[in-house]
């Protein structure tokens, strides 16, 4: 005999609802009036499989777009590689570094862009606490420039088998982000 329905006096336990790729917030930080060099979380729980950081920006820079570097636990050294491709509706370039002290995490809007225009950037950090492999990274982000935007997409690695417990991003060529600048880190469950 089908069952209809059930009423809620009828269930007797609880509902088993798995968590895998669940995303839960570790940090998040809006930058005030002064602007900020740089945004870092620390201290980051080893208990996800995944970590995502969804920033969304500007910086004061005199340039329609200005890249930004992830830094991963304080290292400066040159232990990145990066790939990445961007277009802008006409044309496509793509460019690497290898040996780099930063990993590149596709771009945000600067000063000359339009008023008040913000970029936004995803960027996926894979197995971050395995310590049995180097650390990769995706990055997907685009700006609108009233009509006319860019789109990224970036690849990284980050050459160490330590487990990831911070993360430092910043604007390239000493720029800063201003306010209004949001960054969110969450943790990924696997």
């Amino acid at each position: 005999m089908p069952i209809l329905g059930i009423t809620a006096s009828q269930i007797t336990g609880r509902l088993a609802v798995p968590d895998t790729g669940a995303m839960f917030p570790l940090g998040m930080v809006q930058v005030g009036s002064a602007g900020a060099a740089d945004i870092t979380f620390s201290s980051i729980p080893s208990t996800y499989k995944h970590l995502q950081i969804r920033l969304f920006g500007r910086v004061n820079g005199s340039v329609t777009t200005n890249g930004t570097k992830l830094q991963l636990n304080t290292d400066t050294g040159g232990n990145y590689t990066y790939h990445t491709l961007f277009g802008n509706g006409s044309s496509a370039t793509a460019y690497a570094e290898t040996s780099t002290t930063q990993n590149f995490m596709d771009k945000l809007s600067g000063a000359s862009s339009g008023a008040n225009m913000f970029g936004t950037i995803i960027c996926d950090i894979l197995d971050y606490a395995n310590t049995s492999k180097y650390k990769t990274t995706r990055s997907l982000g685009g700006t609108d420039q009233n009509g006319s935007g860019v789109i990224f997409f970036t690849s990284g690695v980050w050459r160490n088998t330590a487990a990831i417990t911070s993360i430092k991003l910043s604007p390239f060529d000493g720029y800063s982000y201003v306010q209004y600048t949001q960054a969110a880190l969450y943790g990924i469950k696997g």
